[in-house]
């Protein structure tokens, strides 16, 4: 097995792939382009993804579609193998917020979380529910002492300098304080917050613009979508940073990707 982990890495919700295939396309073509990408919010079945233009674009892909809901992805320039697509512990889930795979010796997870909104209602309980099967989950790919990386949409704003209003989201499922105690439990357990790690509070890296009220023109933001690093995949850690274009492209996505780079030596 190769032992080279020198790659760029990106997490994209991109809100429908239908709506922002070119986009896909566009941002993949870039010279910058990541080695590793983790796509979420699809909202289509495995048929309608893009399959063949994104291997034209020089990558392989694994995913897991459901129609006009959910639906993760990953893509790779370097083979990949399935792991699994679905998190332990509920086997009556039927929602495609989860994959994992292998490319090299790496360990990928593509996560959507759920929102959770409106607080008190059954969609709390199934986001809070299936936090707790992720954590248990994560504290068995650590067990494995690989590199692996968590990435996605966390529907999280772990704290107050990751939402630019505090009072403004107080009653929302993202910055409830089970939402964020679900997020310091991955962290107590051993996982490094890529872009937090390089970037210390107060710094504030937004990752999604609600369409509403003029956001993205006014930097109204939230900081949900994040790549979480193993401790032999942290370690190799030495760049991370929020690619906030794709946000002003004609009819965007409503979040942006979020990267970090892995280099080889340690």
């Amino acid at each position: 097995m190769p032992k080279r982990l020198d790659m760029r890495i990106a997490t994209w919700n991109l809100n429908s792939v239908r709506a922002r295939r070119q986009h896909l396309l566009d941002w993949l073509g870039r010279p910058e382009a990541p080695d590793i990408v983790l796509l979420q919010e699809l909202k289509v079945e495995e048929q309608g993804f893009p399959l063949l233009e994104v291997r034209s674009a020089g990558y392989h892909a694994l995913v897991h579609g459901q129609k006009a809901y959910n639906g993760v992805a990953i893509l790779s320039r370097t083979p990949l193998a399935e792991r699994r697509r679905s998190l332990p512990g509920d086997d009556d889930d039927a929602q495609a917020r989860y994959l994992e795979a292998e490319a090299g010796p790496l360990v990928i997870a593509c996560v959507y979380c759920p929102n959770g909104n409106p607080v008190g209602t059954e969609k709390f309980a199934y986001k809070q529910a299936w936090m707790d099967r992720l954590a248990r989950h994560a504290e068995a790919l650590l067990a494995t002492e690989r590199p692996v990386v968590i990435g996605g949409d966390w529907n999280i704003c772990p704290t107050e300098a990751d939402v630019w209003d505090e009072r403004a989201m107080a009653g929302d499922a993202l910055c409830q304080p089970q939402s964020r105690a679900a997020w310091r439990r991955l962290l107590w357990q051993g996982w490094t917050d890529s872009w937090r790690a390089l970037n210390p509070l107060p710094a504030r890296g937004y990752t999604y613009w609600d369409y509403q009220g003029g956001a993205w023109q006014q930097d109204h933001g939230l900081r949900i979508d994040a790549l979480l690093l193993s401790p032999t995949a942290a370690e190799r850690l030495t760049e991370a940073g929020v690619d906030r274009t794709p946000r002003g492209w004609d009819s965007p996505s409503d979040h942006t990707p979020v990267w970090c780079v892995l280099d080889d030596a340690p």
